[in-house]
C-alpha cells in the first residue's frame, strides 16, 4: 500500500510540476542567458507554435499566471512560448527599433525556435507570433524580418517603428493588426499621449506598408462584428485580400487593453487571433450564388451609403431589436440609402438573401 501511495504521489508531483508550476528555462544567446517559459499540451504530435511577446516592463511569470497559458495550450493543442525581454534601462523591453538598443531580439527569438525544434515535435509550417504593446511592436518586426519562416503575426496595440518602416519585408506574411481608436499610450495615429512623442507609423500607414508587402487590394471588405455587450466598444474588421491576407480589427472606443473575456466583450482577443491563424474566422462572403451579391460602403458610415446589387431586389434596414426601419425596392446596379437620421449603432442590411451588418456613427 505504501508503494502504491508513493507511486501516486510521484505521478501527481510530475503532473502538477508540468501543468501548474511555471518553470522558467534559460537559453544562452550571444553570451547572455535569456529566460522563457514553454507550455505544451499532453498530446505530442507536430505542434503549432505560438510566441506571445509581453509589453514594456512586464514579466513572463505574471503573464503566465494571468493568461493561464497551460489551459490555452491544452485547448488549442499548441505549444505556447513566452520569452522574456531584457531590461534595457526602461524596464524589460523588446528591441523593435524604437531605441538605439543593439540587442538582437529578432535573432534570439528565431534561435530559441530552432532550439525548441530539437526538443519538441514542432510543426515548422505553423509558426505564429502575437504580442501586446511593445510585444506588438516586436511582432511587426518579426513578421518583417522573418516572414519567410513565420506563417502569421497578430500585433495588438503595437506599431511599426520608423526604423523598421525603412526595411522591406523579406516575404509576404499573413497579418492581423488589432488596435483601439482611443488608445492614449500607443495611439492609433502613431503618437502617444502618455509618452508625448511619435512612436511609429499610424495604423493607416501600417496597413499601407503591409498592403504593399503582401500585394493586397487597397479596397478592404468591411464587416462589423455583432455588438452584443454594453461595453462602449465596437469591433470592425477590414480584410484586404491579396497574396497573403491582411486584416485589421479596429476597436472603436478601445483603449490600451488586451480584451480577454468573451462574457464581457464581443470577442476574446486570444480566441479571435487563434481563429485568424487557423483560418476559422474568414470574413463572411457577401455573396449568394443563387440570388446574387451585396456590397455596401462606406462601413462604418455617418450618412449615405452605396449598395451594389446584381439584380433588382427589396432592401431592408433592420435595427438591433429586429425592427425594419427602411424598406425599399431598388434596381440592379448602385442604390443609395440615407441613414443620417438613424441613431448611432449597428444595423443590418438585408437584400438578395444576404444580411450584412453596418455601423452608423
Amino acid at each position: 500500500m505504501k508503494t502504491r501511495n508513493l507511486l501516486l504521489i510521484t505521478i501527481l508531483t510530475i503532473f502538477f510540476s508540468t501543468h501548474c508550476l511555471a518553470q522558467i528555462q534559460n537559453f544562452e544567446w550571444q553570451g547572455v542567458q535569456r529566460e522563457y517559459l514553454v507550455r505544451t499540451p499532453d498530446n505530442y504530435e507536430p505542434l503549432p507554435v505560438l510566441f506571445y511577446l509581453h509589453g514594456l516592463g512586464d514579466n513572463i511569470t505574471r503573464l503566465d499566471n494571468e493568461f493561464h497559458f497551460q489551459q490555452i495550450a491544452d485547448d488549442f493543442n499548441w505549444m505556447i512560448v513566452i520569452p522574456q525581454a531584457l531590461n534595457e534601462g526602461y524596464g524589460t523591453m523588446w528591441n523593435a527599433g524604437l531605441t538605439a538598443s543593439t540587442t538582437n531580439d529578432s535573432g534570439f527569438l528565431m534561435a530559441l525556435l530552432d532550439s525548441l525544434a530539437t526538443q519538441y515535435p514542432v510543426n515548422q509550417d505553423s509558426i505564429f507570433f502575437t504580442g501586446f504593446s511593445m510585444g506588438g511592436f516586436m511582432s511587426h518586426r518579426m513578421a518583417i524580418e522573418h516572414g519567410d519562416r513565420i506563417n502569421a503575426a497578430a500585433p495588438v496595440s503595437g506599431l511599426i517603428t520608423t526604423y523598421m518602416a525603412n526595411h522591406t519585408a523579406v516575404a509576404p506574411v499573413r497579418i492581423l493588426d488589432i488596435h483601439g481608436t482611443s488608445d492614449p499610450v500607443v495611439g492609433y495615429d502613431g503618437g502617444s499621449e502618455y509618452f508625448g512623442y511619435q512612436l511609429g507609423l499610424s495604423v493607416e500607414n501600417i496597413l499601407n506598408y503591409w498592403i504593399n508587402a503582401n500585394g493586397c487590394s487597397n479596397e478592404p471588405v468591411i464587416d462589423s462584428l455583432p455588438d452584443t455587450h454594453n461595453d462602449g466598444l465596437r469591433f470592425v474588421q477590414y480584410v484586404y485580400p491579396g497574396n497573403k491576407e491582411l486584416r485589421h480589427l479596429k476597436v472603436i472606443g478601445g483603449n490600451h487593453s488586451w480584451y480577454r473575456n468573451a462574457n464581457q466583450h464581443d470577442i476574446d482577443f486570444i480566441e479571435y487571433i487563434h481563429d485568424f491563424f487557423t483560418g476559422k474566422n474568414q470574413i463572411n462572403k457577401v455573396n449568394n450564388p443563387t440570388t446574387g451579391s451585396l456590397n455596401i460602403y462606406p462601413n462604418p458610415t455617418n450618412g449615405q451609403i452605396k449598395i451594389e446589387l446584381d439584380t433588382p431586389t427589396t432592401i431592408e434596414v433592420i435595427d438591433i431589436q429586429g425592427r425594419t426601419i427602411i424598406q425599399k425596392q431598388v434596381e440592379s446596379g448602385i442604390a443609395y440609402l440615407d441613414l443620417s437620421n438613424a441613431h448611432n449603432g449597428v444595423y443590418f442590411i438585408k437584400a438578395n438573401g444576404i444580411t450584412q451588418s453596418i455601423i452608423v456613427e
